[in-house]
């Protein structure tokens, strides 16, 4: 199926993602639920899935098994990731910002988001979309630690 939004963007149904993954279908609506993976929603509540989904899925898979993380730490982790420095939201509205006050769960989660998020599609936004590779999310999160970074 071709994403209506990029017709040359493969989306998959939740079967097909977990038979092209190896994993089973309850396996990726835990990583939705946790609030790892935020899925297509088509009207009809079904989960649809692009390549960048699959990607992200991949790099959720390797933590677990070859770095030995778990899920409530890798959500912390992408907890961790500066999104007010990657959207440029203004130090004032930081004092009432659920993701700077946060450092459990990752921003595209959270209920009541201040300031330009309130309405944000979270999975168009940088701080989500540009992530869906473990070397990107290496790269982001060092470089704001570094200072490198925005």
């Amino acid at each position: 199926m071709q994403n209506s939004q990029n017709p040359h963007k493969v989306i998959y149904s939740i079967g097909e993602a977990a038979t092209i993954l190896g994993i089973s279908v309850p396996t990726l609506r835990l990583y939705e639920r946790e609030g790892l993976l935020l899925p297509i929603r088509k009207p009809s509540g079904h989960r649809l899935y692009t390549p960048d989904d699959l990607e992200r899925v991949r790099c959720i898979r390797e933590t677990i098994t070859e770095k030995k993380i778990s899920i409530a730490g890798i959500r912390h982790l992408l907890a961790l990731i500066p999104c007010w420095k990657i959207k440029k939201c203004p130090d004032n509205a930081r004092d009432h910002c659920p993701a700077f006050l946060n450092a459990e769960t990752p921003c595209w989660t959270l209920k009541n988001r201040p300031w330009e998020c309130t309405d944000a599609d979270c999975r168009s936004c940088q701080v989500y979309s540009d992530l869906a590779d473990c070397t990107r999310i290496k790269l982001m999160i060092t470089s704001y630690v570094t200072g490198s970074g925005s």
